[in-house]
């Protein structure tokens, strides 16, 4: 086995064809603890990179130029934990508005409140009270 490497970091990097900010403005006000750490644009004004963090996590996102025949997959998901019921409920409602819903908030053998959705840009967001 070759050498491990130790990487500086690992971040999700997220691929939009043209709404990469109202996304990172989405998920920005969604969440406690958010800032948009840096936007670089394009001559079109679209996100060539972006990184923020929300709840402490960064993240990166850019805005594809060419136009893909995939999407987002709900087979990886982003994993929340809140403190409380009331978080849940609020962050579902926000980030499931024009999304999908794959498990709507519910109580489940696996925690107390929970649900499993995507966003209007097709991020899987799974969201329950504490850690899963």
């Amino acid at each position: 086995m070759a050498d491990q490497i130790d990487p500086l970091r690992i971040e999700p990097q997220l691929m939009f064809t043209g709404d990469a900010q109202a996304a990172i403005d989405l998920y920005t006000s969604a969440f406690g603890g958010s800032a948009i750490e840096h936007v670089q644009r394009a001559d079109d004004g679209t996100i060539a990179f972006a990184a923020f963090s929300l709840a402490g996590q960064r993240f990166r996102c850019i805005d594809s130029a060419p136009v893909h025949d995939f999407t987002f997959t709900p087979s990886i998901s982003l994993a929340v934990d809140c403190a409380q019921a009331a978080d849940v409920d609020a962050l579902v409602g926000v980030l499931a508005a024009d999304g999908q819903v794959f498990m709507p908030l519910d109580t489940y053998p696996f925690n107390e409140r929970y649900a499993w959705v995507a966003d209007r840009f097709g991020v899987s967001w799974q969201i329950g009270v504490g850690a899963a």
